[in-house]
């Protein structure tokens, strides 16, 4: 994956971490937990980064200390899983194919939102690579995981984009910085250069530093995902009422952000 997003400076400020290993981050899986997304202009990664190290280790893979992801999300053809979520429907569902890129694994996986607001995660391993045919052991995983047949599944939106992961030392909590996010399909293709989506993941809601450092930047809570903002980003006539007013923020992030100066905090 290109890298032009990197400035020297997120560079440094991401050396400076004291690191943690994946096996030393088995404690801290979180695959039933609660999260909340932000939307963060990239140009104040850099004072977050700094604000944020003395509370959290970074982790490392391979010596890479930022992970590339490769993403494919499987929809019905009339996107069921997205409307579900357009709608604000409880008890919804995403399916992906990840590949790990720099620890070299892939899983077929499903995000499941319970009406409680809990975020339960679910995957088996795939054997060899990201496929648009579902084999019949993922279809038998699927079966028993979704209230979908999966035969009426199709691979809708692919997305790239490299992560931070931070690992909080006193609790039980993950913060993820993804950067560089790329969406594109048979058609078309979008970035977000300008923007790092942030989500701070935690096995129940405690207090965290993350969240107190988005007080203090004054940055609100955002829960659109990656799927939602890839399949409204590459598909302009789909109903996204409910979105609206997060991807005019977005948009709003990516435009003016190239003209501000690095560690500014941002006020939209």
């Amino acid at each position: 994956m290109a890298a032009q997003f990197l400035t020297p400076t997120i560079v440094q400020k991401i050396g400076l971490y004291d690191s943690i290993s994946l096996a030393e981050m088995d404690g801290v899986k979180l695959m039933n937990r609660t999260d909340a997304k932000f939307l963060v202009p990239l140009k104040m990664l850099p004072a977050l980064l700094e604000d944020l190290r003395p509370y959290y280790r970074l982790l490392e893979i391979n010596g890479h200390r930022m992970c590339d992801y490769e993403t494919l999300y499987f929809d019905t053809p009339d996107l069921r899983f997205y409307h579900d979520h357009q709608a604000g429907r409880l008890n919804r569902y995403k399916i992906r194919q990840r590949k790990y890129v720099h620890s070299n694994t892939i899983f077929t996986e499903v995000k499941f939102k319970n009406n409680k607001g809990r975020t339960i995660k679910t995957r088996i391993p795939n054997q060899k690579t990201v496929n648009t045919i579902l084999t019949e052991e993922t279809n038998t995983f699927l079966s028993l995981q979704t209230p979908v047949d999966p035969a009426t599944l199709m691979p809708v939106l692919r997305v790239d984009y490299t992560r931070i992961t931070l690992v909080s030392r006193t609790t039980t909590e993950r913060l993820t910085l993804d950067l560089n996010l790329t969406f594109h399909n048979e058609g078309s293709r979008k970035s977000y250069e300008q923007l790092v989506v942030a989500e701070v993941k935690q096995d129940s809601l405690k207090h965290s530093r993350f969240l107190d450092l988005m007080k203090k930047y004054q940055l609100r809570e955002g829960s659109l995902s990656k799927y939602c903002l890839g399949v409204i980003s590459l598909n302009k006539t789909v109903k996204h009422n409910r979105f609206k007013a997060k991807l005019k923020h977005v948009f709003k992030i990516n435009a003016r952000c190239t003209s501000l100066p690095e560690n500014s905090h941002y006020s939209a």
